[in-house]
């Protein structure tokens, strides 16, 4: 078969869907995102069913028809994010399929080449739809199956053996998610996601042949059984759900003052809502998916723009209570919850076994309400919370009397003490075995600060004019200058002492990795007997963080 016309292309999405609902509970199976509820297969699933329903509601076989209805019908009934982003794929494949030649004539049928750029365009206008794209997902997969396509294209003609080799190399992709992002690894399977997508293609494959495709699914690991349950694959992650409401709802009949920049600017709010955002669409229909905290908010602006249909909210937080109950799952005895500002800081206490970091510092201080939150979400007995701010102690002590957990507070004052006290955990010792190994770490810690005068004032010995770069150790300011890295070199100073052994600085997002890396070696230099570090913070506020142990 050298050419794919409309008829054959509504055969392969019919093939794609048969083999998408024998294999949806599969696929279901290896979902680990974003919380364990097992919904990838089914949401693609629905998608896919919406697409046919669309394409067998057309009249005629012509391409651009069956394409047109494959994309209106994807983007009407795509459900969660799997299903919104397949739609997006499909939304991007079907607008190169139809695409009008320069005579303003749509193609009757495509050859493998057109099919190879069809699927390239599908992962670019997915990649497009998703604010924060992750590598390791199906949107990987969809973008080097594309890749790859293109290569095939050039030596197959043949539509059999064309897919033959692209479904080897969506295979060959797909083995590698779980070395692209680390919950996939820590559970032992590929993503869920790509799964689906070579399924669907699978299906297409079979549907050219007629004959059945064979899938080996026995490298893709399992969250049954074996070390690899959904306990272990979860379980320390539980706390990660920053925004609780997966929000869903497609907006249709909009109103006459709707534009396209409306659609933008309601992504953008959306954004500034929650994460997970996908927006996309046209004046027809759009379709929205945000995780947040307040879905009312995102409904309100939703409706600024027409009227509001299949809504559908789903609390992810009791979904993984409900998780954890049907596994029969322990609490552990003990979790983690601390305050931290900056991505570095963040990811570097989440890999220290932090199980929920509260994003928070000297300029946003978490009330008491917050940390207790944080601290029910942990699946364990006894939490211990590190403020690792003065400001932000007496609201932990006061999340104590909110929270339905056992919490203990290392009164840490700085995140650098805060760093110090996880790397003392140890998960056999006791409660009050950890929390005096916590408190005997911090109190070993000298922590100061390199920031910026916000106004003129005199303090102590030191007359400061406003944007003055200070140096701050746990008393005060102990130096003043105009230069970031000689501020910081005079603090060291102050700081290190003749038991020294371990100065770490962590940089923040105000500081290039240039000058960082600068003042490393300038440090590393005059402190030969000391082991000096530099790590990317990315807090605010300060340019430097510095812990002298």
């Amino acid at each position: 078969m050298k050419t794919v016309n409309g008829a054959i292309l509504r055969k392969m999405f019919n093939g794609g869907l048969v083999t998408l609902d024998a294999n949806k509970d599969y696929i279901d199976s290896l979902n680990v995102f974003p919380v364990p509820d097992g919904d990838t297969g089914i949401n693609m699933f629905l998608t896919m069913k919406s697409v046919l329903k669309e394409v067998e509601s057309t009249h005629g076989n012509e391409l651009g028809v069956i394409a047109s209805a494959v994309s209106k019908g994807g983007l009407k009934g795509a459900r969660g994010n799997s299903g919104v982003i397949l739609s997006q794929i499909l939304k991007g494949m079907m607008a190169e399929l139809a695409k009008e030649d320069s005579r303003g004539k749509a193609p009757r049928e495509v050859t493998t080449k057109q099919f190879a750029k069809a699927i390239e365009n599908g992962a670019k206008v997915a990649y497009s739809a998703v604010t924060v794209p992750k590598e390791g997902t199906m949107l990987t997969v969809i973008r080097v199956m594309g890749e790859d396509a293109k290569k095939i294209a050039k030596s197959e003609s043949d539509f059999d053996k064309f897919f033959e080799k692209l479904m080897q190399a969506g295979e060959t992709i797909l083995q590698q998610t779980p070395e692209m992002l680390p919950p996939l690894k820590k559970a032992g399977v590929v993503d869920s996601g790509g799964r689906g997508i070579l399924v669907i293609f699978g299906g297409m494959q079979s549907a050219l042949g007629d004959t059945d495709i064979k899938f080996d699914f026995s490298k893709d690991g399992s969250l049954e059984g074996n070390d690899h349950t959904p306990h272990a694959a979860q379980l320390e992650d539980l706390g990660d759900i920053e925004f609780a409401y997966c929000t869903e709802f497609n907006i249709t009949n909009m109103h006459k003052t709707t534009t396209m920049a409306s659609i933008d600017d309601l992504r953008e709010r959306l954004m500034q809502m929650g994460d997970s955002v996908v927006c996309v669409g046209d004046l027809d229909m759009v379709k929205v998916h945000v995780h947040t905290n307040t879905p009312g908010e995102a409904i309100t602006a939703g409706l600024m723009l027409g009227e509001m249909i299949n809504l559908k909210i789903d609390n992810m937080l009791q979904q993984n209570r409900d998780f954890l109950a049907s596994q029969n799952v322990e609490e552990k005895e003990q979790g983690i919850v601390s305050v931290a500002a900056g991505e570095g800081m963040i990811s570097l206490f989440k890999e220290m076994g932090v199980d929920f970091v509260i994003k928070g510092g000297q300029t946003m201080n978490p009330s008491a309400e917050d940390i207790a939150t944080a601290a029910d979400r942990i699946h364990a007995r006894n939490v211990f919370v590190f403020p690792n701010n003065k400001n932000i102690i007496l609201a932990a002590r006061h999340a104590q009397d909110l929270s339905k957990k056992n919490l203990i507070i290392i009164p840490t004052t700085s995140v650098q003490e805060g760093l110090s006290a996880v790397v003392a955990f140890a998960d056999e010792a006791s409660v009050e075995e950890n929390t005096q190994s916590f408190n005997e770490a911090a109190a070993n810690v000298r922590s100061g600060s390199v920031t910026y005068a916000v106004r003129n004032t005199q303090l102590s010995r030191f007359k400061i004019k406003e944007g003055e770069i200070l140096g701050l150790d746990q008393k005060g300011v102990v130096a003043t200058g105009t230069s970031i890295p000689e501020v910081t070199t005079k603090l060291v100073a102050k700081m290190v002492k003749p038991d020294t052994s371990i100065v770490t600085l962590f940089h923040g997002e105000g500081v290039k990795e240039k000058d960082a890396h600068e003042l490393h070696d300038k440090l590393m230099k005059k402190y030969p007997e000391t082991e000096v570090s530099m790590i990317n913070g990315g807090q605010p506020v300060y340019y430097y963080l510095v812990s002298v142990e």
